[in-house]
């Protein structure tokens, strides 16, 4: 019995000297990363525009989920959890939701299913439009300020040694002062408030994972199992197109679109802790773009709608907090810092790409022609920094994806064309993993998708998958974390690409 006490402590120590030591990249736990939606992963120990060009990226494997597509809905773009310690052993988890009304935990290690959820599904006749089952991807909690531009953090000792067996009698660390251990450090200078730390691997056995199921309940799981971890909380009225679920800070916010199942267009908040509701109902038409939503770092809403404003929203109460003027937009916001200020960055219905200072939203500081006025479909957008500083705006533009650096010098900002990608018969938003560009083709007929791997600071190509993909794709369909890349597909398929992990 002492043997196996021994051999259970020294398993822990283990595995708590290992969260304490190894430097982790923040993970992908929301639609497009992170609150501001920038699709924009710092540092990732892997993936650079070096070690891309240079060789050993590659497709990994493919999964064929157990869902069935309705008028271009299949899967969403995954939620991440790199490093989940459970009695299982160590996991890299996927969370996905289908438009059937499954959700999924992948796992992205080995390509296989490690849980599936299926909710009851409504009935409602389905159009593109409105394609009904489950629309709004799965999320993790994410905090509302910006990550660290280090993306992650090398954690060595900061603190005075200490034992992990504990005092005579007290047995192994317990869970209560390890979570003590790993606490986020006091934020420090004047960007604490804007600027969340380095990411720090917590115990995230018990993290839960949300979903948004078509009968309009907000299902809260436990990652490892996808059991229940409280009761099943009313958020939406049925049958709702519902984009961009987010939880931060004990609130959970989403968008409404298209008055799918009568469900009026706007923003909608949920205090997890009591239940209660609150709504910002749009009179300009849907709340426009594929991301629903996205956050400042103060906690600050934004949402942008088809005829009308760009609007700022008080966190939880979601009163109006300033709009724009009634330009009507196709993309959802994203928000970025340039020198410590806030910008919210759109794509107006008219083609221009619209800069605003986040705290002014009365006119633009810097437009430009991005696009073909009144182009058809909607997007979303990215934002990431050069290794200069300089701020990069991604936008799918015609038949490529452009990227638009905006200057502000002496109070006077403009936006200027930095580069333009290969063309594209059907560019989906991008994502940025520490300087690489990943662009989705999304393919048109008989055309299958391609996944392109872009150097960030002129736009050229270093890499694709050629023939691999064997579907198209559409809407928002990236996300990444460790070094690699997934990818969702129309038939209802999730593709992995990256640096192979030895087992």
């Amino acid at each position: 019995m002492q043997r196996s006490n021994t051999r259970a402590t020294g398993t822990l120590a283990a595995c708590l000297m290992l969260l304490a030591t190894t430097g982790r990249s923040d993970d992908w736990t929301t639609l497009g990363f992170d609150a501001q939606r920038s699709s924009w992963i710092r540092a990732d120990l892997k993936t650079s525009v070096e070690t891309v060009r240079s060789g050993g990226f590659q497709f990994l494997w493919k999964m064929e989920l157990p869902n069935h597509s309705t008028d271009g809905n299949a899967l969403t773009a995954p939620a991440l959890l790199d490093f989940l310690i459970s009695h299982r052993g160590f996991r890299s988890l996927a969370f996905l939701s289908g438009s059937s009304g499954g959700v999924f935990a992948i796992d992205t290690d080995l390509a296989r299913m490690e849980w599936e959820r299926r909710f009851p599904a409504t009935t409602s006749k389905s159009s593109a439009d409105c394609p009904g089952g489950i629309t709004a991807g799965v999320t993790r909690p994410t905090a509302a300020p910006m990550p660290s531009l280090l993306g992650f953090s090398a954690r060595g000792r900061r603190e005075p040694a200490s034992s992990s067996v504990g005092n005579p009698g007290e047995g192994a660390v317990t869970l209560r002062s390890a979570s003590r251990t790993f606490r986020r450090p006091p934020a420090q200078g004047p960007l604490g408030s804007r600027t969340r730390p380095p990411a720090r691997t917590s115990l995230r056995g018990i993290t839960p994972v949300y979903a948004l199921s078509s009968a309009g309940t907000l299902h809260t799981v436990y990652a490892s199992n996808g059991r229940d971890h409280v009761p099943p909380i009313p958020f939406l009225p049925p049958n709702a197109n519902a984009r961009g679920l987010i939880v931060v800070d004990g609130f959970a916010y989403v968008a409404t679109a298209n008055q799918c199942g009568g469900v009026p267009d706007g923003v909608w908040a949920l205090n997890l802790e009591t239940g209660d509701v609150g709504t910002w109902e749009s009179d300009s038409g849907a709340v426009a773009g594929l991301g629903g939503l996205a956050m400042g770092p103060d906690g600050t809403v934004f949402a942008t709608t088809r005829q009308g404003p760009l609007v700022a929203l008080e966190e939880r109460t979601l009163a109006v907090r300033n709009a724009s003027q009634a330009a009507g937009y196709r993309s959802s916001p994203v928000v970025f810092d340039v020198g410590g200020t806030d910008y919210v960055a759109a794509l107006a219905g008219d083609g221009s790409l619209q800069a605003y200072g986040a705290g002014d939203l009365m006119e633009p500081v810097a437009a430009a022609n991005a696009t073909e006025a009144g182009r058809s479909g909607e997007t979303a957008l990215a934002a990431w920094k050069t290794p200069d500083g300089a701020p990069l705006i991604l936008a799918p533009s015609g038949q490529a994806i452009a990227a638009w650096r905006l200057s502000v010098s002496d109070g006077d900002s403009k936006l200027e064309l930095a580069w333009t990608s290969p063309a594209m018969a059907r560019p989906l938003p991008p994502i940025i993993v520490n300087g690489v560009v990943f662009a989705v083709d999304g393919g048109r007929d008989s055309a299958s998708a391609k996944l392109y791997a872009l150097d960030g600071t002129d736009g050229s190509p270093i890499w694709d998958s050629g023939d691999t993909i064997q579907s198209t794709a559409s809407g928002i369909t990236l996300a990444a974390g460790q070094g690699h890349v997934y990818l969702t597909t129309a038939d209802s398929s999730v593709y992995a690409f990256g640096f192979p992990m030895e087992h």
